[in-house]
């Protein structure tokens, strides 16, 4: 086993990997080394060391030219990846002095805008000291790859290497504009054949559970638009475009205005429920702590 100076085992040298990543990011040893002020030579023999170090050939040397490996070229992305959170810490660190910092979260769309960010005054009033940034993503994704410290997740408790904490299922209701209802005089469950029905990209399966709970057949249906967001989709229905299924707390706002209606109260509980997930080594993190605490007091869920 190759051991560093310090006892850790397969670790390299900062100096090493900055080296290495320039050089894959430009394709050459001599910008890479007016980037990183050093010369030419210096880069190589670092680039160099590290192979040997490794046991694995990074670049393959033709004349005047670098072009990496297979192997090199799966190695920079893991490496940009870690030197990106060691300046994103470091920076972290400096300006907030290890008190509060920058969270970055991850969020469902739709949730972010109607749920979440609402409710951030109170977050911001108790944590001045955390900042969140936001990026939005509606599928589980590699936390070490994109960067995030976590996220915000519908589905099951299902992913590799993070905690999960649930915070709320979700109660989803049919929902459509007061005048497609008049118009296809929606009154019982059963008239929904007739009418387009919205699709939502992420839930494929929602419409078939509220039919088949119904005691009627999805075949039998007609199919709508499909879109990527609900928030979308809740805007389709107040056109007029067809029928959508939608949690109901994402479309309070409509409801209350009346551009959206329930056409028979006959709501389906989803299988799955909305969970915060973080890697298990950003657990202790100052703004990762923060934002958990809040999160699940506001939710009503006792912190484990």
């Amino acid at each position: 086993m190759i051991e560093s100076p310090a006892g850790r085992p397969h670790l390299p040298s900062l100096g090493a990997l900055s080296a290495f990543e320039a050089a894959a990011r430009h394709g050459s040893f001599t910008r890479a080394a007016e980037e990183l002020a050093l010369t030419q030579g210096a880069v190589s023999r670092q680039v160099a060391g590290l192979e040997t170090q490794i046991g694995v050939k990074l670049f393959e040397r033709v004349r005047q030219r670098v072009a990496l490996t297979p192997a090199g070229a799966a190695y920079a992305v893991e490496v940009r990846a870690a030197l990106r959170q060691i300046s994103s810490a470091t920076l972290n660190v400096m300006a907030f002095r290890g008190a509060g910092g920058v969270l970055n979260l991850a969020i469902l769309p739709t949730f972010g805008t109607r749920w979440l960010i609402p409710r951030l005054p109170r977050f911001t009033e108790a944590y001045p000291n955390v900042t969140i940034n936001f990026a939005t993503r509606v599928r589980p994704f590699d936390f070490a790859r994109e960067g995030h410290d976590a996220a915000i997740h519908f589905g099951g408790p299902a992913w590799p290497g993070a905690r999960l904490h649930r915070l709320m299922g979700e109660e989803i209701i049919p929902v459509a504009s007061p005048a497609l209802v008049a118009r296809h005089r929606l009154a019982e469950p059963s008239d929904v054949l007739g009418v387009p029905l919205l699709q939502q990209a992420t839930r494929p399966r929602a419409w078939e559970q509220w039919l088949t709970e119904a005691a009627l057949d999805p075949a039998q249906a007609t199919p709508g638009p499909r879109f990527e967001q609900f928030a979308m989709v809740g805007q389709a229905a107040v056109a007029g475009l067809g029928l959508a299924i939608v949690p109901r707390f994402l479309v309070e706002e409509e409801l209350r205005a009346g551009v959206l209606v329930t056409p028979f109260e006959r709501p389906s509980r989803s299988e799955e429920a909305y969970w915060l997930v973080y890697p298990e080594e950003k657990a202790a993190l100052p703004a990762v702590s923060a934002f958990r605490a809040w999160l699940l007091a506001e939710v009503g869920v006792e912190a484990a």
